[in-house]
C-alpha cells in the first residue's frame, strides 16, 4: 500500500487526535507543562490544550509548537520529495513544471472570434 494513500477508514478527526495525542506525548517526555510549551511556542495555552486534543488549530500554531520542541525536521520528512523526476526533467529540457494544467479542455461558449465579422 502507498504510504501517502488515506487510508479509507482515516478521517479527519482520527488524524487529528493522533497528531494532537504525539504531542502531547513528546511534550510530557520532555517534562514541559503545556504553559512552558506555549510560552515557548509564543501560542495560548487554550491553542496547545486544543492542539493535544485533536481539535482544530491554526497552522501557523501547529508549526510554532513544532519549532519549539525541535520537531521541524520531521514536519518536511512527512511530506514526498517534490523533484521532477529525471524522465521528466529530459522531456522538459531541465525546465521545471511551474503550473499545472487541467485535464478537462475548456469548451468555447460560442464560435465566433472578434475579427470574424462579414459586415466589411
Amino acid at each position: 500500500m502507498n504510504p501517502n494513500q488515506i487510508l479509507a477508514t482515516e478521517t479527519v478527526e482520527a488524524s487529528l487526535r493522533d497528531v494532537g495525542a504525539r504531542l502531547s506525548k513528546i511534550r510530557l517526555s520532555r517534562n514541559l507543562t503545556q504553559a512552558s510549551l506555549a510560552q515557548d511556542a509564543g501560542a495560548s495555552v487554550s491553542s496547545i490544550k486544543r492542539l493535544e486534543a485533536g481539535e482544530n488549530v491554526s497552522l501557523d500554531t501547529f508549526v510554532r509548537v513544532l519549532m519549539a520542541l525541535g520537531l521541524t525536521g520531521h514536519l518536511s520528512a512527512s511530506l514526498p520529495n517534490p523533484e521532477v523526476r529525471p524522465i521528466e526533467r529530459v522531456k522538459r529540457d531541465g525546465h521545471e513544471r511551474q503550473r499545472a494544467r487541467g485535464a478537462a479542455s475548456v469548451t468555447k461558449a460560442t464560435d465566433w472570434a472578434w475579427g470574424e465579422d462579414e459586415d466589411a
